[in-house]
């Protein structure tokens, strides 16, 4: 490999840890906003999300540099086409953190509303599956990358859980309808995160091997069946 392209290569490396060392702790603190109901920990979350914006734009503008300068084949290639994919999902994640802290912030208003444990193991769920996609970027660890790919359903099944939840507590209390749906809101945008966190590791399992393992079973996620039925403000933009 030319060195100075080793060089750009060293450089987009360390630019995707540091963005997905951002994206980890804004998911982290938005958690514990909603554990807390932390408004001014959620907005901490939310006011941060331009800082990671900017980091996306200015990695996806290296990558297309290094691409139209170098025009790398075989492995730089195929490590560059991942960083790209990885940076949009990392954007993303960041974004989904952003609306939980929205739903922190609601909650927060609601001295009524306690929140689940249901909903903080599948938090902690969510965070171990995004810190190792990062282990398995950092290490190009396949077992890392696949431990994540699997857990992703155990994810869906507690969201499928505070969604019948959460019928059955609208029903006895149609009062708490408002605070109900901000709790179930919060749980549909962890399922999100760690389908974007499973895109991750499905991307370093590219990186590592160059198969596509996407809609083979591996790390393939169908929409929850109770989608449809979720009223409009708890789907996920």
């Amino acid at each position: 490999m030319p060195r100075l392209l080793q060089r750009e290569i060293d450089k987009l490396k360390k630019q995707i840890l540091s963005l997905g060392a951002d994206v980890e702790e804004s998911v982290r603190l938005a958690v514990r906003a909603i554990a807390a109901r932390d408004a001014d920990l959620a907005r901490e979350v939310i006011e941060g999300d331009v800082k990671i914006d900017e980091q996306e734009v200015a990695l996806e503008e290296e990558c297309l540099k290094i691409l139209a300068l170098h025009q790398p084949v075989a492995d730089d290639l195929r490590f560059i086409v991942a960083v790209l994919k990885i940076n949009n999902d990392l954007e993303r994640i960041g974004d989904l953190a952003g609306h939980l802290a929205e739903r922190a912030r609601s909650l927060s208003r609601v001295s009524a509303a306690t929140v689940p444990p249901d909903l903080l193991t599948m938090a902690e769920r969510v965070q171990t599956m995004l810190s190792k996609s990062l282990d398995a970027l950092v290490n190009l660890d396949m077992d890392a990358a696949l431990f994540v790919c699997n857990a992703d359903d155990a994810v869906d099944d507690i969201h499928r859980s505070m969604y019948r939840r959460t019928k059955a507590g609208i029903r006895q209390s149609p009062e708490s309808l408002d605070w109900l749906l901000q709790l179930l809101s919060a749980s549909r945008y962890l399922e999100r995160i760690a389908d974007q966190t499973t895109n991750i590791a499905e991307d370093v399992i590219y990186l590592i091997g160059g198969d596509i393992i996407r809609h083979r079973g591996i790390g393939h996620r169908n929409r929850l069946s109770d989608e449809e039925d979720l009223p409009p403000e708890t789907k996920t933009p």
